[in-house]
């Protein structure tokens, strides 16, 4: 056997960028401020100059971005969020955490992305908030999204762009997109930490003012609470990790995008392979670099075989979950959602895949679909 293939490489990146994180660690075992330290708000600062949103609010999961999010903009139990069924199950849960009701759109077929062209059908009188997901590394159609919210009376968009972050769409960075951005600094994310992290991003004061309140069980001041909240809180070694990534950020989402062409082209003379569908207008920074194809499960076992690691984002669609059944509202048919879920898997996706590993891969994907 040839070198292992790991799915997503983050020895190699901590090997790379072990002094500037080591660095950045021991700062903070240093001044010992382990729960919101400077480093906090140093982070939050330049995560506001990369997206160029006014406010970034630290948290302390992608989960926590979402539920926070909700909590700022008043949705309650009997509302209504609009939102994709095919998705990690995070963005239906903090909706039914509420106490609101997830109603499910279906996504496009060709980049498993909502298809805003049924948003509108969707909406209704309880309707409060929409939440695309900018599921692979691609961001949603945020401008056509946006425009319908706009028409039903300003309804508030929240982005989830977990798997998006240091993506771009007409010029523009995902999460400064919408009323509301959010994303996750989970180890495997584009821009990971070593545990669970997350961010929300706004331009809105007065939800930027709640959001931080939120995230302190609520405090305007210490133990003055203007409203309800949570422990939300990312701890400052995490953020530490985040900023001395955040060094090489920008190399690695080239890298990414540089191994995201090559898989692209080199994917292309297989004929049972469907790829996802990039927009000319947007960049994907491949959270996952996922693929389609019809007898999926024959081609898992024969990639296995041959040593190629793969996952499934995600093998049941939401609506088909025996936690949501019987609690969400399904807006139309869900028959693409249903029908990817079935096809797609993912393979290995990191900043230092290299051309030669990339072409194993492929063959082996050859092999297993012939």
């Amino acid at each position: 056997m040839t070198n292992k293939i790991e799915f997503i490489d983050l020895k190699a990146q901590y090997a790379d960028l072990k002094s500037a994180i080591d660095a950045r660690i021991q700062r903070v075992l240093n001044h010992g401020q382990y729960i919101m330290g400077p480093e906090v708000r140093e982070l939050e600062e330049r995560l506001e100059a990369y997206t160029a949103a006014k406010h970034c609010i630290t948290v302390a999961s992608g989960t926590e971005a979402l539920l926070i999010a909700l909590m700022a903009l008043g949705v309650k139990p009997g509302d209504e969020v609009i939102t994709s069924p095919f998705t990690f199950v995070a963005t239906a849960e903090v909706i039914a955490l509420i106490g609101a009701v997830p109603v499910f759109v279906d996504v496009q077929p060709d980049t498993c992305n909502i298809d805003p062209a049924l948003i509108e059908a969707a909406i209704t009188a309880r309707t409060k908030a929409i939440m695309p997901v900018s599921l692979y590394g691609q961001v949603a159609d945020m401008d056509e999204i946006n425009a319908i919210a706009a028409r039903h009376g300003n309804i508030p968009v929240i982005e989830d762009a977990a798997q998006s972050f240091g993506a771009t769409y007409k010029g523009r960075k995902t999460c400064n997109l919408s009323t509301i951005g959010c994303t996750s600094f989970f180890p495997s994310k584009p821009l990971g930490c070593y545990g669970d992290g997350g961010a929300i991003f706004t331009n809105d004061d007065a939800l930027a003012k709640a959001m931080r309140e939120i995230r302190v069980h609520g405090q305007e001041r210490r133990y003055y609470h203007t409203r309800i909240g949570v422990g939300g809180r990312m701890d400052t070694l995490q953020c530490a990790v985040v900023l001395a990534k955040l060094e090489r950020f920008d190399w690695e989402i080239e890298q990414r995008l540089l191994a995201g062409a090559r898989y692209l082209e080199l994917l292309k003379a297989i004929p049972a392979v469907q790829q996802l569908a990039i927009r000319a207008d947007r960049t994907c920074v491949w959270g996952q670099f996922t693929i389609q194809v019809r007898n999926r499960e024959a081609a898992l076992e024969k990639l296995k075989a041959a040593g190629i690691p793969t996952a499934v984002h995600y093998p049941v669609p939401l609506h088909q979950q025996p936690a949501y059944r019987d609690s969400c509202r399904i807006s139309g048919q869900l028959q693409n959602s249903e029908i990817v879920a079935g096809r797609v898997f993912s393979l290995p996706m990191h900043p230092y895949i290299d051309l030669r590993t990339q072409q194993r891969i492929v063959k082996a994907v050859a092999e297993a679909v012939a």
